[in-house]
């Protein structure tokens, strides 16, 4: 069995920091996705009936 680690303070708040960035990254990579697919298909996609 596996000791569990105790992170000390610094550590956690480092943690949370690389995970903020790690989600900022993603929902940038979201955004720039859409973006460029928005872009491909044209502006006039969105002014189309459903």
């Amino acid at each position: 069995m596996s000791v569990p680690v105790t992170l000390t303070p610094e550590e956690l708040r480092a943690r949370q920091r690389r995970n903020l960035w790690i989600a900022l990254a993603i929902v940038a990579f979201v955004v720039l996705v859409f973006a460029i697919t928005l872009a491909q298909l044209g502006g006039a996609v969105l002014e189309r009936p459903l």
